[in-house]
């Protein structure tokens, strides 16, 4: 299924075509593959984990996947014994898992400790091609891990940082990214998704004016990957950076990169360290190899959740059904929500899939820290604060170290946990 329209926004609704082979989420079943989930709050109710936009809980099977590879295959690699030659397979493994869950080509998945550190590591290799007077554009939505780096190699390298803003239901602004761009702009670095708010951006047309330009597009999958199927192909990116914590996977970072890009830019790493494959240029030191492991496991938990001849068409279906379900929750809530006083919904306040993914900025009756202590004490896991999304949370004039509240529903959440979501709420403005 192609996950992302050529010239607008990301598809969430599958077509027509797609959903009659697709298969309907039995969500009360996969909900019990997850130790997590069948834990119970202060209150006795089971706990209803809304953290999920800074990381989703694991299936059983990552667990044991992490576990029995540190009992029965823990080494560093290219050994010549049987625990070495495992590790050796399993890295491989990894790295076509991960070319096939972003959709693109082998040899040029990359991995590191986490998203922030592998775009430190990317975006400094190429700044080396950079000169004085280059231009890197980013936006008003993403987080600070696709902000920061440039604003740093710009002040190394003396280059210019522009940033692209958003419209007022936080959009990006593509009329200014139209004015911003030039013949010097040289990266454009966005995400696919706002970790804060939920708002799904124009990924293609983003690709095609940069590309026009001569510019690579960076792009941020991390809050896109949970929610909608990847292909770098139909994104246009050169460079794409996701975290496998972010999708039902342990904490772990992971880069795609163009294959011409990736053999070209200079890597820094240590003089015996291999070339290949591609991706490897980027790895310094040893991988954690427990969680590729769980990487692996985590990809084939989606995958099963989908129907089709081989990984990739798994993941598609897979993601359709993700897609509809996530919708249901997200028009839920939204339905129950706009009858609830003192509370505010920032940004898009429509549920579409085509304009946002079901993460939920709100401003209520009290700061978002007392808010989400008091959600927490009735067993609702959410998130207060700034998510990193500095830029965002500056635009809107709000307190930098409070925030907002931040609520996100993934494919393990019920209709069922919205509703005692809108309870608490309700209660919280009644008091």
């Amino acid at each position: 299924m192609n996950e992302n329209q050529a010239g607008t926004m990301s598809e969430g609704v599958p077509s027509e075509s797609t959903a009659t082979r697709m298969v309907s989420l039995d969500v009360g079943r996969l909900r019990m593959q997850f130790p997590a989930l069948q834990r119970k709050g202060p209150t006795g109710h089971p706990l209803v984990y809304l953290d999920s936009p800074g990381g989703t809980q694991v299936p059983q099977r990552v667990v044991d996947a992490v576990g029995n590879y540190l009992v029965e295959s823990n080494s560093n690699i290219e050994g010549e014994f049987a625990a070495s030659r495992s590790t050796d397979e399993l890295i491989l493994k990894a790295r076509e898992y991960g070319s096939t869950f972003v959709g693109g080509q082998q040899g040029s998945v990359t991995f590191g400790q986490n998203m922030t550190t592998l775009n430190f590591l990317l975006s400094r290799a190429v700044g080396r091609t950079l000169q004085p007077g280059d231009e890197i554009l980013t936006t008003t939505l993403d987080h600070d891990a696709n902000v920061s780096p440039w604003l740093l190699l710009a002040q190394d390298r003396g280059l210019v940082v522009r940033e692209i803003g958003v419209t007022d239901d936080l959009q990006l602004d593509m009329d200014e990214l139209r004015k911003k761009i030039t013949k010097r702009t040289r990266v454009v670095a966005f995400t696919l998704a706002s970790n804060a708010v939920g708002t799904l951006t124009p990924a293609r047309q983003i690709a095609d004016l940069a590309h026009e330009a001569g510019a690579l597009v960076w792009v941020d999958a991390v809050h896109f990957a949970p929610h909608r199927r990847i292909d770098v192909v139909e994104l246009g990116c050169d460079v794409l950076i996701c975290s496998p914590y972010k999708f039902f996977g342990p904490h772990l970072g992971m880069a795609w990169i163009g294959p011409d890009l990736a053999e070209g830019l200079p890597a820094e790493r240590v003089r015996p360290a291999s070339e290949w494959p591609l991706g490897h240029r980027f790895e310094t030191g040893t991988l954690s190899h427990e969680a590729l492991a769980g990487f692996v496991a985590a990809v084939e938990y989606l995958a099963d959740l989908g129907h089709g001849a081989n990984l990739s068409s798994r993941l598609s279906t897979a993601y359709a059904a993700i897609a509809v379900h996530e919708q249901t929750l997200a028009e839920h809530f939204l339905a129950g929500f706009r009858s609830l006083d003192g509370w505010r919904l920032l940004g898009v306040e429509d549920a579409v899939s085509s304009n946002r993914v079901s993460t939920f900025g709100l401003l209520g009756p009290a700061t978002p820290s007392v808010l989400a202590r008091q959600l927490g004490d009735n067993g609702i896991y959410v998130w207060n604060g700034n998510f990193y999304a500095l830029n965002l949370v500056r635009h809107l004039g709000l307190d930098e170290e409070q925030g907002l509240l931040r609520l996100g529903f993934c494919h393990y959440n019920t209709v069922d946990e919205v509703d005692y979501l809108l309870g608490a709420l309700a209660e919280m403005t009644s008091g």
